[in-house]
């Protein structure tokens, strides 16, 4: 398509969404552009604010009319680059962010719509305000949006309970590649007309089209939370752990994170206002939270100090600290959720976001940092996260002094060697964060060729002139 057949495309565009959705000036747009990690810096010819569904599909249909590529964008935290636009700054950003209303809260009903541009924390804040839970919690749940959320399928720390941002899912509003509405905001829990169209465009990285709104799962609000960081003897401790958790509570377990000592060094150090809740030092914790619905549920407590006795007697765990208020439950959180911020103050890192069955975990860890180590001597393995389902954030250090821009040219090499044990595990190379540029050609390498010709000929059916976040997942 001709470049002015773009600019005709973009000076409709602009009239469509007027001054206050039109952003064209280069310091305006930088925050549009720039990966938080600034592992990716694009270009682009604007950025586009929509401020209603309507104007999405005004502006989808205008580029598809002209060929004029567009990179969809919520909170932009990604963290694969799939939000960012090419360096060719050919394409426009096309920001749901000023899509931020929650439409309707229906606690009978257990849902809310939302628009895209809703942050996570304002969505959680209004269950909350209704008596209810949206259990999608993640570190970054300040600044990022649900859309984005959606669109990359996002877990967090209670995905054990609750599942993954797909399951938090009944119904969708989404503009297709073409500038058509699809309006799927059913709330039905039951629904087997046809095809289970909302499950395209889940975890699709704004490749299939854009999302605008949803409607949402709610929960009973918990009434009691029972918080405690537990040193354990190994991994496959940590297991046995977690799985009793699971039968001696009534399955009560909402989070079952691992943490290793080297995370909560860097916490400590870099983090103001944490510190060692331990005396002493040991190789392995396991941060738990159960939660009850049941308002004063001394029970829950009960259960987790007779389950953390047992398990204490029977050496799975060697030492233990229970939150007992909630500003203790905040402070060992923050343990858990500063080591990504923790992290950057280490020097130059490479981050692998992956999944194995939960059996396999402590194989995996043993392998693939053997591997690694064999690969680059003296890299720091920093593998924590979400061990209750089996996805670990396989991240690596440069070694203490090491040469930061040597360590990251090896990033393709690292990541080859860990996928490799993944996917010999029957495991996952992309288990919350998504593939958006940096797995793209990994996700090729490792798919079936059967799974990749299904996903391309979805991309071409929805997207066939493929100006849907180009060069992304596909």
């Amino acid at each position: 398509m001709k470049a002015a057949s773009h600019d005709d495309g973009l000076a409709r565009i602009r009239t469509l969404v007027g001054e206050r959705g039109w952003v064209d000036d280069v310091d305006e747009m930088q925050p549009h552009l720039v990966e938080w990690r600034n592992r990716w810096r694009g270009r682009a010819r604007a950025v586009v604010r929509p401020g209603s569904t309507e104007e999405v599909a005004g502006v989808v249909a205008i580029a598809s009319e002209v060929g004029l590529p567009i990179v969809p964008q919520a909170g932009n935290t990604s963290l694969c680059g799939g939000s960012i636009p090419d360096e060719d700054g050919r394409s426009i950003v096309l920001s749901v962010s000023r899509l931020s209303r929650i439409r309707d809260v229906d606690p009978l009903d257990y849902t809310m719509t939302v628009e895209a541009g809703c942050v996570l924390a304002d969505v959680q804040r209004a269950a909350a305000d209704a008596d209810r839970l949206f259990p999608l919690s993640l570190a970054a749940e300040g600044t990022c949006e649900i859309g984005g959320n959606l669109s990359t399928n996002a877990g967090g720390v209670h995905v054990l309970r609750y599942g993954n941002a797909r399951q938090l899912v009944l119904g969708l509003e989404v503009v297709l590649p073409d500038g058509r509405i699809w309006d799927g905001l059913r709330r039905l829990r039951k629904d087997n007309t046809g095809y289970a169209l909302r499950e395209l465009f889940l975890g699709a990285e704004g490749t299939l089209g854009i999302l605008t709104a949803a409607v949402l799962k709610l929960f009973p609000r918990p009434r009691e939370r029972w918080v405690a960081l537990a040193a354990a003897r190994d991994v496959p401790a940590a297991l046995e752990l977690l799985s009793r958790a699971r039968a001696a509570t009534g399955d009560a377990v909402s989070s079952f994170e691992l943490i290793p000592r080297i995370a909560l060094d860097y916490v400590v150090e870099h983090i103001p206002g944490t510190r060692d809740p331990l005396r002493d030092r040991y190789e392995h914790y396991v941060l738990v939270e159960l939660d009850s619905t049941v308002e004063g549920d001394q029970g829950l407590c009960a259960r987790g100090q007779a389950l953390f006795e047992k398990a204490a007697a029977d050496g799975l765990i060697v030492d233990a600290v229970v939150a007992e208020s909630e500003g203790q439950i905040a402070a060992l959180w923050k343990l858990r959720e500063s080591i990504s911020e923790a992290q950057k103050s280490e020097g130059a890192s490479v981050k692998h976001d992956v999944a194995v069955p939960v059996r396999r975990v402590p194989d995996f860890l043993d392998e693939a940092t053997k591997k690694v180590d064999a690969e680059w001597p003296g890299v720091r393995v920093v593998a924590f996260g979400h061990l209750g389902d089996g996805n670990i954030h396989f991240n690596l250090s440069v070694p203490k002094g090491g040469d930061d821009a040597a360590f990251l040219d090896h990033w393709s090499a690292f990541s080859r060697i860990v996928h490799d044990v993944v996917t010999s595990m029957d495991g996952s190379i992309a288990a919350e964060h998504g593939i958006g540029r940096l797995k793209r050609d990994e996700l090729a390498h490792y798919k079936s060729a059967t799974e990749m010709d299904l996903m391309r000929a979805l991309k071409t059916t929805l997207d066939p002139r493929g100006i849907m976040n180009p060069g992304r997942v596909v």
